[in-house]
């Protein structure tokens, strides 16, 4: 079943790399804050690389300036993901969570299999607003498409 505003993020581990590996539970990343969360199937890959990584990049602040904070997960492992961020100079705030056993993205229903393309189980492209762990809005993108979840998109139909 498909994550579906109204429901609560689905408690999990993510993996992310600041001073070393740190492991986060969902829950404690989502309740009690406003927050995007937008998923993307790989770090390095072209319209991740070229769109939709660098939107959050360069609209970082407006959401910052509204109290909302803003994650990335892709379902890769957490030095992809730590790598990717430097390599497209994300801003010290703007977190990249490692999904590396797509555990996340099976428990919000998200899941994608890129298996024609070599990449085996990747999450779909999308993006939620959650306020103190459950889910307000959600851009959900058909396969193969970039409308919906950009933070252009986002920013412009956010709630109140």
């Amino acid at each position: 079943m498909t994550i579906q505003p109204g429901d609560a993020i689905p408690e999990v581990t993510l993996k992310r790399i600041r001073e070393g590996m740190e492991t986060l539970d969902t829950h404690a990343l989502f309740d009690g804050r406003k927050a995007v969360l937008f998923g993307v199937p790989g770090a390095f890959t072209p319209t991740c690389s070229a769109r939709h990584l660098p939107g959050f990049v360069e609209h970082f602040e407006q959401f910052r300036s509204r109290g909302i904070d803003v994650f990335c997960m892709a379902v890769n492992d957490p030095f992809v993901m730590k790598a990717w961020g430097e390599s497209q100079q994300v801003p010290d705030g703007l977190q990249l969570l490692s999904d590396g056993n797509g555990d996340f993205t099976r428990a919000l229903g998200l899941e994608m299999d890129a298996s024609s393309s070599g990449m085996g189980v990747r999450s779909r492209r999308f993006a939620l607003y959650v306020e103190n762990g459950v889910v307000r809005e959600a851009w959900i993108e058909e396969p193969g498409k970039f409308e919906v979840s950009s933070a252009e998109h986002v920013l412009a139909h956010l709630p109140g």
